[in-house]
């Protein structure tokens, strides 16, 4: 029977080590996915392909085989050997970065050309279009997609337990074999990683709303509820109009 002490010595730790496996893994998938998504919309074709080409490669790929290869291929090929966590943090990187920069691709594609042909017009350089003009414009765009990345991200680091990386998995799967109890287990492990997803969804939503009033569209702080009471009284408001316009 699981007990407050296997909670304490095991799952505690296990939350810590997700968390951190989350967040250097996304610091990592953030810089790859930039560097790798602005590459992709150079005007040199060389360099659209070789970013196309990791683009490609890292997408098609197992992250958890990639983290099988780094852990037991690689030493045999270099002859020194990565820590486990470093290994799954790159693999989860590598991977989700990857999936991130069609993200950013596509964000700076949207930007109208009008505003490039202006930082052309005022002699800005590639590097500042990116950080004054299109960058700024597109942040909004990739928002919500790097949430659902992110959240995919923290489920995906399931997978670096099985590379002895002590994360909850590990640690539920550690005190099912000492309790014997697989429901119990598994549920807490289910609301542990629903109460991460839903933490990082709040704060990615509060980035979302900074992002929108950065380039005048704030958004309803409400949630659900106030988008739909919007939605009601700008229905109501445009029916007045229509009944005013039809008395007249």
């Amino acid at each position: 029977m699981m007990t407050e002490g296997m909670f304490t010595n095991y799952f505690l730790p296990g939350i810590w080590i997700t968390i951190q496996v989350t967040l250097y893994s996304a610091a990592l998938g953030v810089v790859v996915a930039f560097a790798i998504g602005t590459l992709r919309t150079s005007r040199l074709w060389i360099v659209r392909f070789l970013a196309g080409c990791y683009f490609e490669i890292f997408r098609g790929m197992s992250a958890l085989v990639l983290m099988f290869w780094l852990v037991f291929s690689l030493p045999l090929l270099l002859e020194w050997r990565l820590v486990p966590m470093f290994a799954g943090v790159l693999a989860l990187g590598l991977t989700y970065g990857a999936y991130g920069s069609e993200v950013v691709r596509g964000a700076l594609a949207a930007v109208p050309e009008g505003q490039r042909e202006a930082g052309i017009a005022l002699s800005f350089t590639r590097w500042q279009r990116l950080r004054r003009i299109e960058i700024p414009q597109a942040w909004p765009d990739m928002v919500p997609p790097f949430n659902n990345l992110l959240i995919e991200l923290l489920k995906g680091t399931a997978l670096v337990s099985v590379i002895t990386v002590a994360d909850m998995a590990y640690a539920g799967n550690l005190v099912r074999l000492g309790s014997n109890e697989s429901a119990p287990i598994y549920t807490l492990l289910l609301v542990l990683y629903f109460v991460l997803a839903f933490t990082l969804t709040r704060g990615m939503r509060v980035i979302e709303r900074r992002a929108n009033a950065n380039v005048g569209k704030p958004q309803p702080r409400g949630g659900l509820l106030a988008r739909l009471s919007l939605r009601e009284s700008a229905g109501e408001g445009s029916g007045a109009l229509t009944t005013g316009g039809a008395a007249k």
